[in-house]
């Protein structure tokens, strides 16, 4: 929903209905993920995608039809479909859309949601996608407990399953990971009969860039088109400038452990965070692995040649820190793509970064046979 949130807002406050449809679940090579999201609008205008282009006009039609009837439905499309080339998906994949009407009748807590997101505070959006069919569609919002913004508005059709739900969101909310839970129809952990959808909507992910050089400048700009939240941090103000890094949404003059455990203690590092560190300086990059490695972080890398990681290696041991820890260490950073410019190694960097979070191995997929896609 982030991705088309303005226009779903405008017409939310004009009074005019739209018909959203939203990716909930997905099997095999799907082209777009969970939480992907269409709109059919009042004007006749179609934003976002769910399938790269595969369903959306089916799709469209649809949304009108709820719209129409003020009835949510939930829709699977795939290549089993019997016309699979008219209105199935052509890649492999199957999607499974809720598809249903927004207004402020349906949705009267959007207009908190988006002010949560615009200013990336943590939310989540709990639908109910499977289960009888008074209770497809109904929804809760969900803030982390003791958020200023309440607990929980809406309900799923019980206060025990309200409770249950809201429990196990703020879990995923926490990770920034959307997914699927299953309960009894009252809330059971362990029963049958609903599936709830759970959008997180929590702040991006941040990626801590230490060492102000040139390659930190392109790494920066390919983080935040990652949709990366990016700090570069150097202890030398010369070289840590705004003007250097315009890539960056912040740029910090400290030396780089000792920002690094300030974040760390104020809770805002957790395990989504990647930590590139670019110095290849010893007294700077091994005070600040020897913090990071002892975190559970996304990713930890360090740039440097063959010999510079051999002493690196050597002056973290001598710190103390020890072989599992070490082990998490990606030295020297990146992908072999033969990379040269500043440009193409953070390309490198950051297809080490997309392949450590989803499983890739990094070889070319005209090599291999089997899934696109990991899990």
């Amino acid at each position: 929903m982030r991705e088309v949130l303005n226009e779903l807002l405008g017409w939310w406050r004009s009074g005019e209905p739209v018909g959203m449809a939203t990716v909930v679940r997905t099997w095999r090579s799907s082209p777009r993920p969970p939480g992907a999201t269409m709109l059919a609008g009042p004007d006749g205008t179609a934003v976002g995608s769910v399938s790269g282009g595969c369903v959306e006009g089916a799709v469209y039609e649809l949304a009108r039809e709820v719209v129409e009837t003020g009835t949510p439905v939930v829709q699977r499309y795939g290549v089993s479909d019997d016309d699979a080339f008219a209105v199935g998906l052509t890649c492999g994949g199957i999607i499974e859309l809720l598809v249903e009407p927004v207004s402020q009748a349906t949705f009267p807590q959007l207009d908190r949601v988006a002010r949560a997101i615009g200013r990336r505070e943590p939310v989540a959006v709990v639908s109910v996608v499977e289960g009888p069919g008074d209770r497809v569609g109904r929804r809760l919002v969900v803030w982390p407990a003791k958020s200023d913004n309440g607990d929980v508005d809406g309900t799923l059709g019980s206060p025990r399953l309200d409770a249950a739900a809201a429990d196990d969101a703020r879990g995923l909310l926490a990770a920034g990971r959307t997914d699927t839970l299953h309960y009894g129809l009252d809330g059971e952990r362990r029963g049958e009969g609903l599936t709830l959808f759970v959008a997180s909507y929590a702040p991006p992910a941040r990626m801590l860039v230490f060492g102000a050089i040139d390659f930190a400048a392109s790494v920066a700009r390919i983080g935040g088109f990652l949709g990366y939240h990016v700090t570069v941090c150097d202890a030398r103000p010369v070289f840590a400038t705004s003007k250097r890094f315009p890539g960056a949404d912040e740029v910090v003059v400290d030396w780089p452990h000792r920002y690094l455990q300030a974040e760390i203690d104020a809770g805002r590092v957790d395990e989504r965070t990647v930590v590139c560190v670019l110095t290849h300086d010893p007294k700077f990059d091994v005070p600040v692995l020897e913090v990071a490695l002892r975190q559970d972080l996304a990713f930890v890398g360090a740039m440097g040649s063959r010999r510079t990681h051999d002493d690196r290696l050597a002056r973290l041991r001598e710190a103390g820190v020890g072989e599992a820890e070490i082990a998490r260490l990606s030295s020297p950073i990146g992908l072999d793509l033969g990379a040269r410019t500043p440009e193409e190694t953070a390309v490198s960097i950051a297809a080490e970064i997309i392949a450590g979070r989803w499983g890739g191995g990094g070889a070319r997929l005209t090599s291999l046979a089997g899934r696109i896609h990991h899990d």
